[in-house]
Formats: C-alpha cells, sequence, structure tokens
C-alpha cells in the first residue's frame, strides 16, 4: 500500500511485480523467503530512490553536479565479476591442511571457468 505521506513508498504495480518475481503456477517458488524477498526488493527500491533524490540535491549545487558520478558508484558499487568470485572462493579454501570446496564453490569456478576463452 502507497503511503501519501512518505514520498518513497513504492506503487502498488511495483509491488504486484516483486510477488510474481517469487510466485510460478500458483505456488511460491521460495515459501521460506517470500517476506524476504519482498522485504529485500523495497529496502533496494527505497535506498536506489534516496540516492537519485541526493543526486538530483547535488545537482542543484553548482560545485557538486561533477560528483554525482562518484557518489552513485560509492554507494552502488558493481558486484565482483565472475572471476573476482570465483579467485575469492579459491583463496578461501586455501588452507594448507586441505579443505575441501563446497558444491556452490566448485559451480562458481566451473561457470568462471566456462567464461573464459579457449
Amino acid at each position: 500500500m502507497t503511503n501519501p505521506f512518505s514520498p518513497i513508498s513504492p506503487s502498488p504495480e511495483l509491488v504486484r511485480q516483486w510477488w510474481a518475481e517469487i510466485w510460478h503456477e500458483g505456488t511460491p517458488r521460495f515459501k521460506l523467503h517470500c517476506d524476504e524477498h519482498i522485504a529485500t526488493r523495497a529496502a533496494q527500491w527505497g535506498a536506489d530512490q534516496e540516492l537519485e533524490a541526493c543526486c538530483e540535491w547535488m545537482a542543484s549545487k553548482p560545485t557538486s553536479e561533477r560528483k554525482i558520478p562518484e557518489l552513485r558508484d560509492a554507494r552502488r558499487p558493481k558486484p565482483p565479476s565472475l572471476k573476482e568470485q570465483a579467485l575469492s572462493e579459491l583463496n578461501l579454501t586455501a588452507d594448507p591442511n586441505g579443505a575441501e570446496l563446497s558444491r556452490t564453490q566448485v559451480e562458481l569456478i566451473r561457470q568462471a571457468l566456462e567464461a573464459l576463452d579457449d
């Protein structure tokens, strides 16, 4: 439900879209994570709205406009690449006592290797 007193409230259409992301053929795909998914999407959406409001405010200040891209990069860093993720997983398991990789770690490393050019 949209709160008319809050400038950062998702529209009913947007909330329905988030629910649609977790429902498939009449049942939720992630039964245990429905509320978590909606809360996460709403928090991210609200944070994005706030960031854009801050950037608009900065644009109204003559000395701040050139800092807007820097602000966006700092507040919304890009996720690590597949290569960076795979290397991180290998570093986590670089145990001299022979730690083993989990299935998730192996899958991530496999995806990174498959993405490499021959």
